[in-house]
C-alpha cells in the first residue's frame, strides 16, 4: 500500500512553471552557500600558510594551500606524553555511552508519559517543559555540589550520567510518540499478549525513528565537543577537545595548528549528521502513511 502511494506521488506532475522552479532552486542554492560558509572558511583557514592567516583584510579562500598545519598537529600529538589514542578513546566512550543512555532513558520516560494515564502525568510534563528554561550555566553550582558529594569528580561519570536526563530529548520523543503512535495499535498489541517492553522495542521505537535519530545527532554534537569542565583533572581522562586545544595554544606560530584543530573537531559531528539526515528524511517520507 505504501509503495503504491509513493509511486503515485512520484508520478504526480507539479503545476509549476520553469521560471518558478529555477527561482526556487536559486533561492535554495543561496541558502546552501550561506549555511556552508562557516565550514568552507574553517577548511580554507586550515590550509593557509602562516603568512596568509594574518592578512588584512582576511581572505576567504586560500591562495597557496598547504598541509603543513595538519602535519604540525600530527607532530605535536606524536610528542605528547599521553598517547593521542587515549584522548580519542575518552571522547568516544563519553559520546557513545552518553548518547545511548539518553536515547534509552528519554524514550522509556517519554513512552510512559505519552501512553500511560496516571495521576500527575500532566504535572510531570509541565515540570519537564519548565526545566527547558534553565541552561547549564544556571545549574552549574548545584550540579557540581551533587557530583562532588557522590564522589564522581575526576571520572567519566560527571559527563555521562547527567546527560541521561535531557529535558529536550524527553520532550521531543514524548511529543512525537503522541502524534505518531496510535493508541489503538498499542491496545491491539496488548490484546495479543505483548508486554510493555516488547511494545516499546518492537512497535513504538520503529515508529518514532525520526525522533531518536534527531536526538542522536544532537547528543553526538554536544558530547563530542564536551571538555569536562571542572570535573576532570587527570590528563589521561581528559577528552579530545581539551587535548587538542592545549596542543594548539601557545605562540602565534601555532595559529595554523589551531585552525586544523577546528576542522578535526568538525569531522565527526558533520559525518553523523549527514548519515542520519538521509535516514530521517526517508523515514519522515513514509511515517505519516497508513495502510
Amino acid at each position: 500500500m505504501k509503495l503504491n502511494i509513493l509511486k503515485r506521488y512520484h508520478r504526480k506532475k507539479l503545476n509549476r512553471s520553469r521560471a518558478m522552479t529555477f527561482f526556487i532552486y536559486l533561492v535554495l542554492l543561496l541558502i546552501a552557500c550561506f549555511m556552508s560558509f562557516p565550514m568552507v572558511y574553517a577548511v580554507s583557514n586550515s590550509l593557509k600558510p602562516i603568512e596568509e592567516l594574518f592578512l588584512f583584510p582576511p581572505r576567504i579562500f586560500v591562495i597557496n594551500p598547504t598541509f603543513d598545519n595538519y602535519l604540525d598537529l600530527f607532530d605535536i600529538i606524536s610528542n605528547s606524553w599521553v598517547p593521542f589514542s587515549r584522548y580519542l578513546f575518552n571522547t568516544v566512550l563519553i559520546t557513545v555511552m552518553g548518547t545511548l543512555g539518553q536515547v534509552f532513558i528519554s524514550s522509556l520516560a517519554a513512552y510512559g508519559l505519552a501512553k500511560f494515564k496516571f495521576p500527575g502525568v500532566q504535572f510531570c510534563f509541565n515540570l519537564i517543559v519548565f526545566s527547558l528554561m534553565f541552561t547549564s550555566t544556571v545549574t552549574a553550582i548545584p550540579s557540581y555540589i551533587i557530583i562532588s558529594k557522590l564522589g564522581w569528580i575526576d571520572s567519566y561519570l560527571p559527563l555521562i550520567v547527567p546527560f541521561f536526563q535531557s529535558s529536550l530529548g524527553l520532550y521531543l520523543l514524548k511529543q512525537f510518540m503522541e502524534s505518531s503512535v496510535p493508541d489503538s495499535l498499542i491496545e491491539a498489541a496488548r490484546i495479543d499478549g505483548a508486554s510493555h517492553f516488547r511494545i516499546y522495542f518492537r512497535i513504538v521505537m520503529p515508529l518514532v525513528k525520526p525522533a531518536w535519530l534527531t536526538l542522536i545527532i544532537l547528543c553526538v554534537q554536544s558530547l563530542w565537543n564536551s571538555t569536562g569542565g571542572v570535573y576532570i583533572y587527570s590528563e589521561e581522562l581528559k577528552p579530545l577537545p581539551v587535548a587538542l586545544s592545549q596542543l594548539a595554544t601557545g605562540t602565534i606560530s601555532r595559529s595554523g595548528v589551531s585552525a586544523a584543530v577546528s576542522v578535526v573537531m568538525l569531522v565527526v559531528p558533520v559525518v553523523v549528521f549527514l548519515l542520519s539526515q538521509r535516514q530521517v528524511l526517508e523515514t519522515m517520507a513514509t511515517s505519516g502513511m497508513k495502510d
